[in-house]
């Protein structure tokens, strides 16, 4: 219409800039009261950018202060006014007694504008100011093994530390002492492992991985010093393809040279001055499977590589790599050599996937055929029937005895050294099998196995464990309200207790589905997790004993939350539902009380309000919905309501409070999970991008500075602080890592203003 339709609140103004007292409706109009639609206190009227604009009648409208707000605030101010039965027009802003103006803020994911409301506290936005958090992280333990999928990763150095990684940390664990330290300068997954002769050199090998752009990274070696952790040498960066997948010492010139073997297409080969960290050979081995890589003690010209149906006898002359291949003969050729080791009489010893142990015996040169510069070969001369199925692992004693240790039998045998059967003992199967072994003092063992555990004993007394692990990708973790406890459930299908001050294994339990997401009752009592199929299920924390079981849908379930007082239980599902349970009896009893219906999307994150009558939830399709669960699930549509209320907990990923922590161009998928401390000073983040970052709180501005902390070599998928936020707990999905993060520095008293103030984002290299 040329002119909008007048309104009879008084003072406001048709489009000739004069006030209007008369009222006009049309039929067609869906009638909305002003306080249905609004809730002002000047009901009817919001504020919008000064000029004329006419929207047209609010057909269908639920909420006029969320429209408009969407489009219009921060801009400026004019308003739109509405009576019963009239149509919505503009007016200017001297009518208005209630000052919106600059209240929301948008931000845009996927090109799509989110728009949050600005709580009435921040009275000051425009000078906020984002800083970097006082408090940071310092990497305190981290839980698990890489021993599904590599192997010759378990050392131990003169210091009595254990040397093994997972992810992209290099663990550094003294047994007696129950401390860990942490080498953290890779960039990717780990792979590989070596120990000078000297037992305190190291040289770690890494894949190469890509960057958050998605461009390749190189594979390198890093060669450091394991009683400072500094790096002494970093190798071979543009030299290797996909990473590096073997490496060895020299020992006959104590360790003047490393070999590397990489991970592309011909698996290079290549020998290296450990001074200098310069190449002095390089060959393309095999197409096929390399497994691992020895230099001959007695002689560094020879090396020995073997993997998938080979055995490789090189010589190594100046800057040329000869090979000979091993002659398997009369003897059934293996489809894998998967391990060897050097006998007291410098024979070769294999292990490989028939289950036997094959010796290679040094045979002298035949200078007759050959000539005078002939070298030594090796021939089979005997073969010893040791496992059912692979032999993953062969160790060599100090006593001269052997150690085998086998994969479908799970059997870790002794030998002596004419490898006559001495002692044998069989690996517990909660632990898998056998995957690597070293020798410890005193004759204690150490061994890892295929379902990353390290145990730790003797073939007469068995073993225990001393570290354990997630097999499989890691979703689900939640922290105990008054306990130093955490519990955390992945793929592998198992549900695990941590104590984070013992740095232990509490229980474990295996569940009859993959749990994906988990959270105790505020008692700490039980503990409810959340299936793959839209089932869940309460145990008790002190038996492990299921107590109750449900079904909600038949999609998966994203979050299960309680409210602080403990009386409900909300449960997020693919579904697009979120399905509210009444608790009792401290976790033990529940009654079916609501579904709040209105997301368009699966849900992904909720929080409950701190008087437990309230959630916050957002959606796959970037939602942000506020409900009234003691009011019946109700959708609270106008959400600008909804700006003052305070949050039990915060782990929504969108939202006014933490929207800062957002990178630049992200689609919607970057960032997997945040937590605020329960000081309310800071918010950590998991991204897609293997980091931890740790941002003040509020995070309220976009392209806010960070404390950034990598070392999980796959995407972040569950970050939460501990019960006094004495520390943080990171997960990383398919590295099914756990890290435990001790939070230094800052205070522990809660945030109550923001500095205005602007600082660097740069902290030693570790800030963004």
């Amino acid at each position: 219409p040329s002119s909008p339709a007048s309104c009879s609140h008084s003072g406001c103004q048709d489009n000739s800039g004069k006030p209007s007292n008369t009222t006009q409706t049309q039929e067609d109009s869906p009638f909305l009261s002003p306080g249905e639609v609004l809730s002002l206190d000047s009901p009817g009227c919001i504020r919008s950018p000064e000029k004329w604009v006419m929207l047209g009648r609010l057909r269908g409208r639920t909420s006029i202060a969320e429209d408009m707000q969407i489009n219009f605030l921060g801009q400026g101010g004019f308003g739109i006014c509405c009576a019963a039965g009239a149509d919505a027009h503009l007016f200017p802003p001297s009518v208005f007694s209630v000052p919106l103006e600059g209240r929301s803020t948008k931000m845009f994911l996927r090109g799509r504008p989110i728009t949050m409301y600005i709580p009435s506290d921040f009275l000051n936005y425009e000078e906020l100011r984002m800083e970097l958090p006082t408090e940071k992280l310092k990497l305190d333990w981290v839980y698990g093994y890489r021993g599904r999928d590599c192997r010759s990763n378990l050392y131990v150095l003169t210091s009595g530390e254990l040397v093994y990684f997972i992810a992209c940390v290099v663990v550094l664990y003294h047994v007696q002492h129950r401390t860990q330290r942490h080498y953290l300068r890779h960039t990717d997954c780990v792979r590989c492992l070596a120990v000078h002769p000297d037992k305190v050199r190291v040289a770690s090998g890494q894949m190469a991985g890509v960057d958050k752009d998605g461009k390749p990274l190189q594979p390198s070696v890093h060669i450091w010093d394991s009683s400072n952790l500094n790096t002494l040498l970093e190798i071979g960066q543009g030299s290797f393809e996909r990473g590096v997948g073997s490496l060895a010492f020299s020992t006959a010139d104590e360790g003047a040279y490393l070999c590397v073997i990489d991970e592309s297409n011909e698996h290079m080969l290549s020998v290296w001055d450990c001074a200098r960290g310069t190449k002095q050979a390089e060959i393309k081995s095999t197409n096929e499977s390399v497994l691992t890589v020895e230099f001959n003690p007695q002689d560094s010209s020879n090396i020995i590589t073997t993997g998938k149906s080979h055995v490789y006898f090189w010589t190594w002359s100046g800057s040329s790599l000869t090979k000979k291949q091993g002659i398997f003969g009369k003897y059934k050729k293996p489809k894998f050599i998967q391990c060897f080791v050097f006998d007291t009489n410098s024979d070769v010893l294999t292990g490989d996937s028939e289950g036997n142990i094959l010796t290679w015996a040094r045979v002298p040169a035949d200078i007759r055929t050959l000539g005078k510069g002939a070298k030594e070969t090796y021939q089979i001369s005997k073969q010893t029937r040791a496992h059912e199925g692979s032999i993953f692992s062969l160790c060599l004693c100090r006593d001269g005895s052997v150690l085998s240790g086998g994969g479908k039998d799970r059997r870790l045998v002794r030998w002596s050294p004419s490898l006559s059967l001495l002692q044998e003992v069989e690996i517990p199967e909660q632990f898998g099998a056998v995957r690597t072994i070293a020798e410890g003092d005193g004759g204690e063992l150490l061994v890892g196995t295929t379902r990353n555990a390290l145990l730790r004993g003797s073939l007469a007394e068995g073993f225990r464990p001393i570290i354990q692990g997630h097999t499989d990708e890691l979703w689900g973790l939640g922290t105990h309200p008054s306990r130093d406890l955490f519990v955390t459930c992945a793929h592998d299908r198992q549900l695990c207790m941590w104590d984070s001050g013992e740095h232990t294994l509490a229980w474990s339990t295996t569940l009859e589905e993959t749990g994906l997401c988990a959270d105790f009752h505020p008692s700490g009592k039980v503990v409810t997790v959340g299936f793959s199929s839209g089932r869940w299920v309460v145990l008790d924390t002190e038996t492990q004993q299921v107590l109750s079981s449900y079904i909600d849908g038949n999609e998966q379930l994203s979050v299960v939350r309680y409210s602080p007082d403990g009386e409900f239980l909300a449960i997020g599902s693919h579904d697009n539902f979120i399905y509210i349970y009444s608790v009792e009896d401290s976790g033990h009893k529940y009654t079916r009380f609501g579904r709040c219906t209105g997301h368009s999307s699966f849900i992904t994150h909720l929080d409950w309000s701190k008087d437990g009558k309230f959630i916050m939830s957002n959606s796959g399709d970037y939602e942000i919905l506020y409900w009234d669960v003691a009011g019946g699930c109700k959708l609270l549509r106008n959400r600008f309501e909804n700006k003052d209320r305070e949050w039990a907990s915060y782990t929504c990923v969108l939202g006014f409070h933490v929207f800062g922590v957002w990178p630049d161009g992200s689609d919607g998928t970057d960032i997997n999970a945040l937590c605020r401390s329960h000081n309310e000073r800071v918010v950590a983040v998991a991204d897609d991008f293997c980091k931890v970052h740790l941002f003040q709180y509020p995070c309220a501005k976009p392209k806010a500075p960070s404390h950034v902390y990598g070392g999980h070599g796959s995407h972040v998928t569950n970050v939460r602080f501990t019960h006094n936020d004495g520390h943080l707990i990171s997960m990383g999905g398919k590295d099914t890592s756990i890290f435990q993060w001790r939070v230094v520095g800052g205070s522990l008293a809660r945030s109550q203003s923001l500095s205005s103030a602007s600082v660097s984002s740069q902290d030693a290299g570790v800030s963004t």
